[in-house]
């Protein structure tokens, strides 16, 4: 033994393109998405779980980057903030919705927010589920804010839910 931690392979979709690499057992997936691939756009906060700010989808489910080891991805699909944008860099109507609301102010929660509510438009869309103002705010308070209230971020998601719901979803959350 040379000291050094043994490496792991692992194979893990990131926005739809597989990535192979070798890593030490105890790195989490944000060290992994933001040193290994460059994704900046997953910020890490607390390192406790608390914050939300690392919040990622992995196989379509919310999950805190930051308390995932890497070597638990292996053979998973992780969706970031930035498999948001399409190719031609337009904007999602959640993200649309967050701009016009002023859901975002620091920025620095954003991607966390969007992440999840990604999930919950999704879970709308797909499920055919249904959120009151209040489930939606129990549902964000997963993630923490300090600088919009939580108000204009619920009133974004609000006002996708219902875009959706009056088009029957044709458009891109």
């Amino acid at each position: 033994m040379n000291g050094q931690p043994e490496k792991h392979p692992i194979v893990i979709a990131v926005n739809g393109e597989k990535h192979g690499e070798y890593v030490e057992p105890r790195m989490s997936l944000s060290d992994f998405l933001r040193d290994k691939l460059g994704l900046t756009g997953t910020h890490i906060g607390c390192h406790e779980g608390a914050c939300g700010a690392c919040t990622v989808l992995l196989d379509g489910v919310s999950a805190r980057s930051c308390l995932t080891l890497a070597t638990q991805a292996d053979g998973r699909q992780v969706d970031t903030v930035e498999s948001l944008v399409d190719d031609d860099g337009r904007l999602t109507l959640l993200q649309e919705a967050f701009v016009r609301r002023f859901a975002l102010q620091c920025g620095f929660c954003t991607p966390g927010f969007l992440m999840l509510a990604t999930e919950i438009v999704k879970e709308a869309q797909e499920e055919g589920r249904s959120f009151s103002r209040e489930a939606l705010t129990e549902r964000l308070s997963a993630n923490l804010c300090r600088c919009t209230g939580y108000v204009p971020i619920v009133e974004a998601v609000e006002e996708v839910l219902r875009t959706h719901s009056d088009s029957n979803g044709g458009e891109r959350a």
